[in-house]
């Protein structure tokens, strides 16, 4: 009898468990889901980078000393402030480039005013200035506001992107 009481337990106890596991992967496709349509439905916007995420997406100046980019396709780095007329007449340029690069070309906006200690390390003192990051090639940087035709010849040699 002990031992029939015993697999009974056993075997709620195995049912249990498979149920939670069921529930657990439901909440794990649904968060997979969810990332993918946010990824998807914001795969063409700028991306707004603090020093920590440019740490972990771009270059870790903390830990090395010589540039290596860490991201999978080529970056612009926008670095702005909110008050700057010339960063607000940019912005939407910038935001038609990463629509139409959004495949080949991520496009980051650094807040230089929250972000003091990145725009320091990069010798940001006039705005805008971007930084142009090809892939096994070392940074270029523009300063000031561009035409958008001016952007996309920098892209192309630069960055070594066409649309």
């Amino acid at each position: 009898m002990a031992l029939l009481l015993q697999r009974i337990i056993h075997h709620s106890l195995l049912v249990e468990c498979i149920m939670n596991i069921e529930i657990n992967m439901k909440k794990i496709l649904l968060i997979a889901l969810t990332l993918f349509i946010s990824a998807s439905i914001f795969a063409d916007d700028v991306r707004y980078l603090t020093t920590e995420q440019f740490k972990q997406l771009v270059f870790d100046y903390s830990n090395n000393k010589t540039w290596h980019y860490q991201g999978d396709k080529p970056c612009i780095i926008d670095f702005y402030t909110t008050w700057c007329g010339p960063c607000k007449r940019l912005a939407p340029i910038m935001q038609e480039l990463a629509e139409e690069y959004c495949d080949k070309v991520v496009i980051y906006k650094v807040d230089t005013e929250q972000e003091r200690e990145l725009a320091a390390v990069f010798g940001i003192s006039s705005i805008p200035t971007l930084l142009f990051c090809p892939m096994g090639e070392n940074p270029q940087v523009t300063r000031g506001l561009l035409p958008k035709e001016t952007l996309e010849r920098v892209i192309k040699e630069v960055l070594h992107v066409s649309k």
